[in-house]
């Protein structure tokens, strides 16, 4: 079974300020920012239903326009499906636990950096920091869309890099698992957590290690 998304309709559900209502109850913001940003979290229980060739390449599109160093893209992402013949392979890099309930993702996805520089092959500092970027316009798309996107890093680091056969140019930086969020089995403690307050993670003039 194959499932199609409106983003239009993804936010059923929402709270008078955006906020969907399971995040609405675990969440609160100190300042006016996009609900979409609140919104995102990271759910486990996923249907299995397999999603839309579009659907799931918009989710890369959206990584596509992250802000990069001298226009590097320093991202790379390598996915599967179940019905692709390294399905199995994609998952044996999980850990068990991930595993448990990854295997129930429409896509499974490990997330790649380019180390060096295309205009001279110089390293680049930002690879790992601009595929994050990447990544975040990924998951925020996937939240816009009412999908589950979890990242993850309990998974074999080495096992990813033999899989693809990659050089030193290239680095592993996660896996992520894409799918629909089953809410009806959700366990109670699968909820929207929070966030450090600001005084924990901002510093003006100076840092204070915490």
């Amino acid at each position: 079974m194959q499932r199609t998304s409106d983003p239009e309709i993804a936010g059923a559900g929402s709270t008078h300020d955006g906020l969907r209502a399971a995040v609405d109850d675990n969440r609160d913001p100190n300042y006016d920012v996009d609900p979409l940003l609140v919104n995102r979290w990271s759910p486990r229980t996923m249907t299995g239903e397999q999603l839309d060739e579009d659907e799931l390449l918009a989710l890369f599109e959206a990584a596509r326009w992250a802000p990069s160093s001298y226009n590097n893209q320093h991202w790379r992402f390598v996915y599967a499906t179940p019905d692709d013949d390294r399905w199995e392979a994609f998952t044996e890099l999980l850990a068990e636990g991930n595993r448990q309930w990854a295997s129930d993702a429409a896509a499974l996805v490990v997330v790649l950096s380019k180390t060096t520089f295309d205009h001279n092959g110089e390293h680049a500092p930002t690879h790992s920091f601009d595929a994050g970027a990447a990544w975040e316009n990924l998951a925020l798309e996937g939240a816009r869309r009412g999908l589950v996107v979890h990242g993850m890093q309990g998974f074999d680091y080495d096992g990813a890099r033999e899989l693809f056969s990659l050089t030193d140019e290239y680095a592993v930086e996660a896996m992520a698992a894409v799918g629909v969020h089953d809410e009806s089995s959700a366990p109670d403690d699968e909820q929207p957590n929070q966030r450090k307050p600001l005084d924990e993670i901002v510093f003006a003039g100076e840092f204070t290690p915490n």
